[in-house]
């Protein structure tokens, strides 16, 4: 018995900290609808600064909870920083650009953190005076998971104290349930937004800081932290403090208690519970219904034109440039630019859905990894020939995108996109973890092309014919009466509602088109490097596809093969250096600030009257 209760005492314990890195990240939300990836680097600052705080004070209670605490303020600070430097800046920017800026911000506090504080994993030190533990009934608890324990409720009432009995509070709530009509009414929203940001961060620090006796220092845990926020902040309703806490302690006690009955399900529990809670509740258990989701997206509005003949013809010469490429590049060059072919493919049938559609999806490597895996076991198990595998495995994957699809049309907004990344989490461990079929870590090896296309030169042409074409037809897709309908049910619901359209068919459909084109960019994937590897249907797989679509643009046709090709190029050439990271994401903060409506649509925006026909 006194294990359960340990079991169940260490849960909460692991909630506390997973609390408060969520309650910020969903502060921040619910007043700017800022989706901050950074907020995860802020936790990794926090214990790295924390650590080298305590280790500079004499050592005692008084110096160990100063530390945490100076650590905390000054991540705080780094956030201030952050917001006031760039974020500012971008608030009139689609909000998913925002979240392409913070990923910038995610690849330079990695790099940076590397160079100060070194690559090596840090040994929290203990806490003084909590550096024992405690009998229950023969099974020990260290007591300082019951100072952490305490520690969370704290935080939550004086959280309550400050939103609901200060003026500044009552400010922050205003603006979480109507930013606009608070602004309206002359709250200023850039201090609010600043001082927002700065709790938000000060908690994140603060995460970090006190968990450090727990699990110590370590570059990789922003990345491993910061999904499981998200997942909190989501399963508990955006914006809702309390449902962060209630989410939290959820999430905490079934990975206590799950490893024990089912030690596999770690990987993927609170994953299969966020999907559980936003299919019965589609706002989380606490969560509200959002005035912006029952209107038009903030992408209403936005116009995709055919191209003017000048434009075709400057289609026309790419397409021969594509032709004689070969002629001038060598063989390492050309398989760059077959897997740029491959990314545009996936990066288009992407943006069909978040543009046209008015549909964001944090989890869009499930059917491109989906796509690779299925044409791998067909080759692997089946012998199945390249040709027909190409086939089938777009197929395959349409029929997973319908099933999935059923569920997530049902939501809209961060739900919907988290929803997504739910099930392209299950999908994940699944052939993670499914090692007799999948290979699992190992992957699956020897996926090789026919004989007549096991050439580069002969691949890339192939490639390229598929994935243009591909192109062309969602292309075309989007000009049919069924994309202008899509673009009807994403710039308003009520008004097609009101007209007899059936909004979530038309979803449905489009999210079927768009992971069956994916899950094709897989299949050749997969021929082109011989192998498949779980990485391929992993959370960075999912985001690198958004980032392509985001740096691109997502107002012109064009944006997704200019993003594909400037991220797949960039990332190449920058890999190669020490810190390429913070390289590269510098290079994103300044294209993102740069060119706010993408490298394709900034273009269009200064040379589109160049290219459009002549008025008679």
């Amino acid at each position: 018995m006194g294990f359960y209760i340990v079991q169940f005492l260490t849960g909460l314990s692991d909630a506390s900290g997973l609390f408060l890195v969520a309650c910020g990240l969903s502060l921040i939300f619910g007043v700017s609808r800022i989706v901050n990836l950074a907020h995860g680097s802020f936790y990794m600052v926090g214990a790295y600064l924390a650590y080298f705080i305590i280790a500079y004070l004499p050592r005692g209670i008084f110096s160990f909870w100063t530390g945490v605490v100076v650590a905390a303020l000054a991540v705080g600070l780094i956030g201030v920083v952050v917001e006031v430097v760039l974020l500012r800046r971008l608030y009139h920017a689609p909000h998913l650009f925002i979240l392409f800026a913070t990923f910038g911000v995610v690849l330079m506090i990695q790099d940076l953190s590397r160079w100060l504080f070194g690559a090596e994993d840090i040994l929290g030190p203990l806490a003084p005076g909590l550096d024992s533990s405690i009998s229950i009934m023969g099974t020990l608890l260290p007591e300082y998971d019951i100072a952490l324990i305490l520690i969370a409720p704290l935080i939550l009432g004086g959280l309550w104290l400050l939103l609901n009995r200060t003026r500044w509070g009552i400010l922050v709530r205003a603006a979480t349930e109507d930013r606009e009509m608070s602004d309206a009414l002359g709250v200023n929203q850039t201090r609010l937004f600043t001082s927002v940001f700065f709790l938000g961060s000060f908690l994140a620090g603060l995460g970090g800081a006190i968990q450090l006796p727990k699990g110590g220092a370590d570059l990789l845990m922003d990345l491993n932290l910061i999904a499981a926020a998200f997942v909190v902040v989501v399963v508990g309703g955006m914006g809702s403090i309390p449902g962060a806490y209630l989410a939290a302690v959820i999430i905490g006690e079934l990975s206590s208690f799950g490893v024990l009955v089912f030690p596999e399900s770690t990987l993927v529990l609170m994953f299969l519970v966020m999907a559980v809670v936003l299919v019965i509740r589609p706002h989380g258990l606490l969560g509200k219904t959002e005035a912006a989701e029952q209107g038009s997206t903030e992408l209403a509005g936005t116009l995709l034109q055919p191209a003017s003949k000048r434009l075709r013809l400057v289609g026309l010469a790419l397409l021969i440039l594509i032709l004689l490429l070969p002629l001038f590049v060598d063989s390492f060059q050309l398989v760059l630019m077959t897997e740029i072919g491959i990314f545009a493919l996936a990066s288009m049938s992407l943006f069909f859905i978040v543009s046209p559609g008015g549909m964001t999806s944090f989890g869009h490597a499930a059917f491109f990894g989906g796509g690779a895996y299925a044409a791998a076991l067909l080759v692997h198990y089946l012998q199945t020939p390249m040709e027909i595998t190409l086939f089938l495995a777009p197929l395959i994957v349409g029929l997973l995108a319908l099933i999935i699809g059923w569920f997530c049309v049902r939501l809209s907004g961060v739900y919907l996109a988290m929803l997504t990344l739910a099930f392209a989490q299950i999908l994940w461990s699944i052939v993670f973890q499914w090692g007799a079929i999948t290979g699992g870590d190992d992957g699956i090896l020897s996926i090789w092309p026919s004989q007549w296309a096991d050439s580069k030169t002969v691949y890339y042409y192939l490639t390229m014919i598929i994935c243009t074409g591909g192109i062309l037809v969602l292309r075309y897709f989007i000009f049919t009466p069924f994309g202008y309908t899509m673009r009807a049910c994403r710039d308003s619901t009520l008004r097609v509602d009101s007209i007899g359209i059936n909004l979530r068919l038309h979803q449905w459909l489009a999210f079927v088109i768009s992971g069956a084109f994916t899950g094709l960019a897989g299949g050749i994937y997969v021929f082109s490097k011989g192998s498949v590897f779980p990485d391929e249907m992993a959370i960075p797989r999912s985001f690198d596809l958004l980032y392509m679509v985001l740096l691109g643009g997502i107002e012109t046709i064009f944006g997704p093969v200019a993003g594909s090709a400037a991220f797949t190029w960039l990332h190449d050439e920058i890999s190669r250096v020490n810190f390429w990271q913070l390289i590269l994401g510098m290079i994103f903060i300044v294209l993102v600030v740069a060119f706010p409506q993408g490298i394709a649509g900034s273009i269009h925006n200064r040379f589109g009257k160049y290219f459009a026909d002549q008025e008679k």
